[in-house]
């Protein structure tokens, strides 16, 4: 009764693509499909076939099906290897102990399918010492993995990745992962190996646990050419008995064989790539350009050695062109708050008048040294602003960071050109000891997601003024490193949003103060703090030395 059940498995996988060579009749035993311990079964295959691996009894020379357990969890793989195939050696995707009978033959690899499916590899779990035991992978092992397949021609990513840890930092700007705290377990090496294999799906199971986290980008949006986005699954182990999820089918069609444009649809919840910090973190090394070769510019972005000067029309260098006329700002329409000459605007909260621009105290303020920088004349939003009125912009928030900088402290500016008419610029103070800058960016990013709100990063060294043209609604945030998350307004958008993100308990913890209006003192009260905090900035004001 065994041959034409096996008959019936070899017949499924010559469906699904693979080459199967030797007599069926000599089908092996899944090493550990009825051991207790066995960890979750991770197969591309219909789970029929799957289940039929488990049950086969005899040995077959070129297919072998392994469920292993790695030390301190598993990481079980169904995986279909021929011997002598591109990965060279069998298919080992979990981690044996020190003293199990057979120590991996390899620890990394690439299987191809003949169907064009590329599946990469990586076994057991990061090794803490040199050299790595024989069921632990090292850095060597990720970067000979990643070396072999990067130096590919025009490679885009591979289609599966398998890895027993789950990758370190992997819930970032996600959904919950429930009681696994990314932050802390994890490898940071198969992060590493994510973010340079861009899987399109990447399998792991070392915590015992189910997770599918939502799709993230394999690019930098408005900086990068589109890329297809990575789902990450993790799965329980066999027949645990919380019932959670151990196997997961799904239908995949082989990168090499789809539609570029298919390939890089983005899904409506798709989210930033929570590798991002580690990819910044990495040695950068550029080529010098030769004489022949032109500049690399993505959109509209002047990316060369001119970062952060708008490019003259003529082609010629900014000092050979004649001097620009200042241009005048427009007159408001009607009352306006923030104009410095008009009489509606509440003057002792002012504490630092420039020659375009002055720094104002925010009327119930998140914050006692909340300030907002504003121009003296009427301008609806930084990509109005002239040039002179932008430079002495860029100058308070110097003399702002160094000020904030001297009190332990980081700023955070944003700016809402949605439903208002005069510039504000809201720059809020945040305790440097209190959250990290890469903190504050998730921040702003998960809670954007949670509203359906797509929270753009744009290049460091570009202005607004080269993402937002005049007259459209955005909200775009800045911190004092220069980094800057970018958000075009297309319909409705929360009015406290900035402030409700600062507040909430991933920063500064006090969401009674998101609505401005709760937070308003009485005059003699922000009085007071408006000559303290004029007193304090005076060494840092530039405008009391001009």
């Amino acid at each position: 009764m065994t041959t034409p059940r096996i008959g019936n498995i070899c017949d499924s996988l010559r469906t699904l693509g693979f080459k199967l060579h030797g007599d069926s009749s000599s089908f092996c035993q899944a090493s550990g499909a009825a051991h207790p311990a066995t960890g979750g079964a991770l197969c591309a295959v219909h789970p029929e076939v799957a289940e039929r691996f488990g049950r086969c009894t005899r040995k077959w020379r070129e297919v072998r099906v392994e469920y292993l357990r790695d030390g301190g969890g598993t990481a079980a793989r169904a995986g279909v290897w021929r011997r002598g195939g591109a990965a060279g050696g069998d298919l080992r995707a979990g981690p044996r102990h020190p003293g199990q009978e057979r120590p991996l033959r390899r620890r990394r690899g690439v299987y191809s399918g003949c169907s064009g499916l590329q599946i990469a590899y990586l076994s057991g779990t990061e090794a803490q010492q040199q050299p790595a035991p024989a069921h632990c992978f090292s850095t060597k092992d990720v970067a000979e993995l990643k070396t072999s397949l990067l130096a590919t021609p025009n490679f885009r990513g591979v289609d599966i990745l398998l890895t027993s840890p789950w990758p370190r930092d992997v819930g970032t700007f996600a959904n919950s992962t429930g009681e696994i705290d990314t932050k802390k377990c994890g490898s940071k090496l198969v992060s590493d190996l994510a973010a340079s294999l861009k899987p399109r799906y990447h399998f792991a199971a070392l915590e015992k646990a189910y997770y599918e986290r939502l799709p993230y980008r394999n690019h930098m949006v408005l900086q990068e050419t589109p890329q297809h986005v990575t789902r990450f699954i993790a799965l329980a182990d066999v027949g645990n008995t919380s019932k959670k999820k151990y196997l997961y089918a799904f239908s995949i069609v082989p990168m090499s064989s789809m539609d570029p444009a298919e390939l890089v649809k983005q899904p409506q919840d798709v989210t930033e790539n929570p590798y991002r910090k580690l990819r910044k973190e990495a040695p950068k090394s550029k080529a010098p350009l030769s004489a022949e070769e032109e500049p690399a510019c993505q959109f509209f972005f002047d990316l060369n050695k001119h970062q952060g000067r708008k490019r003259p029309s003529d082609g010629k260098e900014r000092g050979d062109s004649q001097p620009k006329q200042a241009k005048k700002p427009p007159q408001p329409t009607g009352p306006c708050w923030f104009c410095l000459a008009s009489p509606e605007v509440e003057k002792h909260l002012v504490v630092s008048i420039g020659t375009h621009c002055y720094l104002a105290l925010a009327k119930g303020g998140l914050t006692p040294d909340h300030v907002l920088i504003l121009p003296i004349g009427h301008y609806q939003s930084v990509v109005d602003l002239s040039s002179e009125v932008l430079e002495e912009v860029t100058k308070y928030k110097a003399a702002l960071k160094e000020f904030f900088r001297s009190k332990g402290k980081r700023y955070v500016l944003f700016e809402r050109n949605y439903r208002s008419q005069h510039l504000q610029l809201q720059v809020i103070p945040v305790p440097l000891d209190l959250c990290t800058s890469e903190d504050i960016k998730e921040a702003f990013i998960t809670q954007a997601q949670e509203q359906q709100i797509e929270l753009l990063e744009i290049p460091e060294h570009s202005d607004i003024a080269q993402v937002a043209q005049p007259g459209m609604p955005y909200f775009y945030v800045e911190l004092d490193t220069g980094e800057k998350l970018f958000h075009r307004i297309r319909g409705r958008f929360p009015l406290q949003f900035g402030r409700e993100v600062l507040a909430s308990e991933a920063l500064l913890a006090q969401p009674q103060r998101a609505d401005w209006r709760q937070c308003a003192a009485q005059r003699p009260e922000e009085a007071a703090q408006a000559r303290a905090f004029r007193r304090d900035f005076e060494p840092f004001d530039f405008s009391l030395r001009d």
